[in-house]
């Protein structure tokens, strides 16, 4: 199961049309799903709190967030939400293309400020409350973008860029450099690699060789890499990450527990009984009941 559509697969219809690259589901943690793992990929994406609190990482960095505020997630910045204690979070996953801001010939806006952004090479801020000086200049573009999605009329699609551009003159305009550098891009950029692999090959067996060959490094190398920086080891990582693919399945399919765990890469019906009720405290039976 693709990340995109495991952070989606709960709302029944899109708010905008899929030719239209600017798409938002409404997702609930934990009633929804217990997390979304560790993962990047190319479109932009607001996480717009609107209820409760949870943790949000972004490249590594983890922020307590609570309602009222949005993390905006840049493309290809590694990103997981998860549950905050008992707490739960009900929050509006906004996902769009910038292409569809960026004409294809010389043009300053794309040049000076979108660019440079999704190269790194200059930062905004990561987290927006209410307490951010400028939090209100910020808001108001999604909030107006949510508004028209109610009732899609004639020409919405314009009204929504126009928006975006206007998010984007309040960022390039007040917000630009004034967040800490990101870290190392290099570490970034391996990691990004041995996570898309993840995600796109879960199911299948990937051991520490072939892991590490990916990442360029010999297999002592990568194992201390890993486990420095995701804080974890990569066996262990690929272990709850498959965990997290079955409690969504066990939701949203009426497949049987073997073959779920079958699906999500167990080949061990009984280790996986145990792994699951280690990380989610029940059996995968009474989960799904319970959800």
């Amino acid at each position: 199961m693709n990340i995109l559509e495991y952070e989606n697969y709960h709302e029944e219809k899109t708010h905008v049309e899929l030719k239209f690259p600017y798409n938002t589901y409404l997702c609930s943690i934990p009633l929804d799903f217990s997390g979304v793992p560790l993962h990047w990929h190319d479109e932009m994406e607001i996480i717009y709190v609107k209820k409760g609190s949870g943790q949000v990482t972004v490249d590594f960095s983890e922020y307590h967030v609570s309602a009222p505020c949005i993390v905006l997630i840049l493309p290809g910045q590694l990103h997981s939400i998860e549950q905050y204690k008992d707490d739960s979070m009900e929050y509006e996953n906004i996902i769009f293309s910038l292409s569809m801001l960026m004409p294809g010939n010389i043009d300053y806006a794309k040049d000076d400020f979108i660019t440079p952004l999704i190269l790194g090479k200059l930062t905004v801020p990561t987290l927006f409350t209410p307490v951010y000086p400028y939090y209100e200049d910020v808001i108001a573009p999604i909030d107006a973008c949510d508004e028209i999605c109610k009732t899609m009329p004639q020409g919405y699609q314009l009204y929504i860029k126009s928006k975006l551009y206007e998010f984007f003159y309040i960022l390039d305009n007040r917000c630009r450099n004034l967040s800490r550098p990101i870290k190392s891009r290099k570490t970034l950029d391996k990691m990004k690699l041995v996570l898309k692999h993840v995600e796109n090959n879960y199911a299948e067996k990937i051991s520490v060789s072939d892991i590490a060959q990916i990442a360029g490094f010999s297999e002592s190398h990568f194992m201390r890499y890993f486990k420095e920086t995701m804080g974890t080891s990569f066996i262990n990582y690929l272990k709850d990450y498959r965990l997290t693919m079955a409690a969504r399945l066990l939701q949203s399919s009426d497949s049987s527990v073997l073959n779920i765990a079958a699906e999500v890469g167990f080949d061990n019906l009984s280790y996986f009984n145990r792994a699951f009720k280690e990380k989610f405290g029940v059996t995968p039976l009474k989960y799904r009941k319970l959800t």
